[in-house]
């Protein structure tokens, strides 16, 4: 067990309290809190060097673009990119559909296939699905096994010749699935595919190397992490990047403009229209440099041990379902459960009375939740500011909740 309890001080809205109770905050897979380094970050960047980038023939917009591009490098260290590899956006959301207008609009066609898996958030189908309208090509989808993990093997035998894209979560926002993404990444290859990864889940909770994932595209978000809100990042393989069209047109990301025609500026700019994220990319230079501190090997190690202890809590409760692996290595922290007949609305009401906040609802997987047979479920997911009481505190809340429901 790696002890991060020394720096829930970082975190000021952790000292607030909600509903005359100390907040204790469990939706950490929806958006992250922020440390005050990164809320400084931001301030400052208002407070001393506001101004546009890229564009300025004058010293503070020469040192707002230094801060800029300084975030860049670091957020491509963090993931072991190069920083030309790195395109900065509003989000995961953002990311995947530029992948998806970007590349898929002009390269997939009748025939061509799109290989999904059914514990995809919608950021990653719904983006296909309009682009599959344009092109023609097919989505299909890779099952879950019995024990909640991607089925690989059904997975390999859709693989054929037509599919052209796997696009696949490296962690599951519901079931905290993990998945082996090299090994996909390569069976993609294998078949002439390229491999896009959805990591927004990963990203914040564990090392993510694109060189060893092996992944032609990969997305995540900012507020996740410990940064603000607003601001992703898309990686790409820089020679997929220079072939690839952008999805936005507009100011910064050209280089020249005719009446008729434009030429891009070089990537990553290329992906860049209009006045980018400034403050929110400085912020998540902020939380990289936060999180490289703790440790990405420290992080994962107090999230294992934490969600080890919710699942071993939690499975003591009685009429309690929780979706989602169980061993500990295989998943992260995001635990998704039913309890008896309660709606999860209903548990989420309850909790938040006692100041505990966790998510309720499909959590932006409908396919999944169909399949689960659980159209909406309550959701408890840990960070590096969680620690055992808040657990304790979530246990005790569900026990009242089935006091008050009067479950037996």
């Amino acid at each position: 067990m790696t002890d991060l309890a020394h720096i829930r001080s970082d975190f000021p809205i952790l000292q607030e309290e909600m509903n005359g109770h100390p907040l204790i905050y469990l939706d950490s897979a929806a958006t992250s809190q922020k440390p005050t380094a990164v809320i400084d970050a931001i301030s400052g960047f208002y407070q001393k060097t506001n101004a546009n980038v890229h564009r300025g023939a004058y010293t503070l917009s020469d040192t707002a673009t230094d801060l800029y591009e300084e975030a860049r490098a670091r957020v491509a260290g963090f993931i072991n990119a190069d920083r030309r590899e790195v395109a900065f956006n509003r989000g995961t959301t953002s990311a995947l559909n530029q992948v998806a207008y970007g590349w898929g609009l002009n390269n997939l066609e009748p025939g061509d296939k799109v290989l999904l898996s059914l514990m995809e958030h919608h950021a990653n189908i719904v983006p296909w699905q309009l682009v599959s309208r344009h092109t023609g090509a097919e989505l299909i989808y890779a099952p879950y096994t019995d024990s909640y993990a991607l089925d690989v093997d059904a997975l390999e035998s859709l693989l054929d010749e037509n599919v052209k894209v796997v696009s696949i979560t490296a962690m599951s926002n519901v079931l905290g699935t993990i998945n082996p993404i090299r090994h996909i990444a390569d069976a993609a290859h294998r078949a002439g595919a390229l491999m896009v990864v959805d990591a927004a889940q990963a990203v914040p909770h564990m090392t993510v190397d694109v060189k060893q994932m092996d992944a032609d595209f990969l997305a995540f978000s900012g507020h996740k992490m410990l940064g603000p809100t607003g601001i992703g990042v898309l990686y790409g393989k820089l020679d997929l990047l220079e072939a690839m069209e952008p999805a936005e047109g507009g100011g910064e990301m050209i280089s020249d403009v005719q009446l008729d025609s434009s030429t891009w500026a070089e990537v990553p700019h290329k992906f860049e229209a209009g006045t980018p994220p400034i403050a929110e990319a400085i912020g998540l230079g902020a939380a990289v440099e936060y999180l490289e501190k703790l440790g990405m090997e420290a992080v994962r190690s107090h999230e294992i041990d934490l969600t080890a202890y919710a699942l071993d809590r939690l499975g003591a409760i009685q009429d309690l379902t929780i979706y989602g692996p169980t061993d500990v290595e295989t998943r992260g922290g995001a635990v998704a459960f039913t309890l008896a007949d309660i709606h999860p609305h209903d548990i989420a009401t309850i909790l938040d009375q006692q100041g505990i906040a966790i998510r309720a609802g499909h959590h932006c997987a409908r396919p999944l939740a169909r399949s689960l047979k659980a159209p909406a479920t309550a959701r408890a997911s840990f960070y590096v500011y969680n620690i055992r009481s808040d657990v304790d505190a979530l246990v005790d809340g569900l026990e009242k909740a089935r006091e008050i429901f009067g479950v037996a």
